[in-house]
């Protein structure tokens, strides 16, 4: 069996999926991802299975993959948002992912990037590099009104770790776990309106589709976001209007963009986002903690391995 590994993830750190992976005695091929669709065209038909991170895995692709040898395509991760499902079901491809396995750090990573913003860290951290002494000012997140768009599973992690430093908490979602919005006092709103209307901090916790592409549209960002709003977005870039997110920052109506997500990545080095002070940019590492890729790296190769059996 001929597999493509294209996870940088699963590729850089070291552990038991690793091992997991070397003992199917499967011949493996790497790249790093995300890989473009004119990149995989050309050799695709040679694998037997495809473990992906955030590659264009595109009609085309799927396609190809098919006439050749191509059985299963094992999604490192959750989201499959650049994976053509449509044409994956009606062309016969497999496609799975591996959920559940990434909401803890991922709530985690919000949570630093909401510290980190308040409190000036990374601000601090590069003026004590340069042996300078600057002491800015910070602020507190106790009793912010914190809104989650999107209470699934990294949304009650988030809004777990979000209580216990006393913020006041709303959530927005299709589908409400009541015993959970009782539990921690979650106030639920019956649209994102309602919910940018409320908070002076959301999060975006949702995944990327049709439905959700512009969720936080130019209209929401310009009738119902209050002034000095934080936006905290571990999910996708593209959840939120790009050029309203831009118009916003340089108005300061949004005070602050925490994000580990880019509309394009890697990110270039002239992206827009980066003309602005109050954006704080992660190189999409919410999940990429060893613990979170060890548990990653197992799901994809044991969906693998079912796969092509």
């Amino acid at each position: 069996m001929k597999i493509l590994l294209t996870s940088t993830s699963f590729q850089d750190t070291p552990g038991k999926h690793q091992e997991l992976l070397a003992a199917q005695n499967y011949e493996i091929d790497t790249l790093r991802g995300p890989v473009k669709e004119a990149v995989l065209l050309p050799i695709i038909a040679d694998y037997d299975g495809i473990v992906c991170g955030d590659d264009e895995i595109t009609r085309q692709v799927i396609a190809k993959g098919k006439a050749g040898k191509l059985k299963i395509i094992s999604k490192y991760g959750i989201g499959l948002d650049k994976i053509d499902l449509k044409a994956a079901a009606e062309i016969g491809m497999p496609v799975t992912n591996t959920p559940g396995v990434n909401h803890t750090t991922v709530a985690e990573h919000a949570m630093a990037l909401l510290l980190t913003f308040y409190k000036n860290i990374h601000v601090e951290h590069n003026f004590t590099r340069k042996g300078e002494w600057k002491r800015l000012t910070g602020n507190e997140i106790m009793h912010k009104k914190m809104g989650i768009i999107g209470l699934g599973k990294i949304g009650k992690e988030l809004a777990k770790r979000a209580a216990a430093f006393g913020l006041q908490l709303f959530a927005f979602d299709k589908f409400i776990d009541e015993k959970f919005v009782q539990e921690y006092n979650v106030t639920v709103c019956k649209s994102v309106e309602e919910l940018v209307s409320k908070v002076e901090i959301i999060s975006i916790n949702v995944n990327l589709s049709a439905e959700t592409k512009g969720l936080l549209s130019a209209q929401i960002l310009e009738g119902n976001l209050n002034e000095g709003t934080v936006i905290v977005n571990t999910a996708r870039a593209l959840i939120i209007d790009q050029p309203a997110l831009l118009k916003h920052l340089k108005t300061r109506k949004i005070a602050g963009y925490l994000t580990d997500v880019m509309d394009v990545e890697p990110m270039p080095s002239d992206h827009p986002l980066l003309q602005f002070d109050n954006v704080l940019i992660t190189p999409h590492i919410g999940s990429r903690t060893y613990q979170s890729v060890e548990r990653q790296g197992f799901a994809a190769i044991r969906n693998l391995i079912k796969g092509l059996k």
